[in-house]
């Protein structure tokens, strides 16, 4: 295990995007959305989005051993990142849900990318962000249902 210190970087980097949901809470206008009906209970979020969160720091941080700061493989790391972050104040903050819909698809993309081209360098790293997909697609469903459901809210 090379540079553990390093991992604590990552963990830190994607927690701190974790916590955008503080500064966004869902709130009351959330709670009066029309939900889809496969929409999940609040509280499967958090734990779910701890797991994927420990589980993309490890990929990135397993990336970074292997190819360094000034690769293609962990630029799209960092651009994943970024876009989940955007996503958040998207949706909870600016109440945009098509907007937040569309962000969301290139988040897919870019985690899409992400698999693809980890798979050369990590495959452990690849498949690290297999279930991200999972959750993203599920997620992007769920958006997609709140979008259509509340258009004219």
């Amino acid at each position: 295990m090379r540079n553990p210190l390093a991992l604590g970087v990552f963990l830190l980097l994607v927690f701190m995007v974790a916590q955008l949901g503080w500064l966004f809470p869902p709130g009351e206008w959330y709670a009066d959305l029309a939900r889809p009906a496969f929409a999940p209970p609040n509280w499967v979020f958090g734990p779910v989005w701890t797991v994927l969160y420990v589980m993309i720091a490890v990929a990135g941080w397993l990336i970074w051993q292997a190819t360094g700061t000034q690769s293609k493989a962990i630029k799209l790391w960092g651009a994943q990142l970024v876009l989940n972050a955007l996503w958040t104040p998207l949706f909870f903050g600016l109440h945009a849900l098509g907007l937040a819909l569309v962000e969301m698809t290139l988040l897919w993309l870019v985690i899409v990318a992400c698999v693809v081209v980890f798979r050369r360098v990590s495959k452990l790293a690849a498949w690290l962000f297999v279930p991200y997909v999972a959750w993203v697609s599920f997620a992007w469903a769920l958006n997609a249902g709140f979008w259509l459901l509340n258009r004219s809210a």
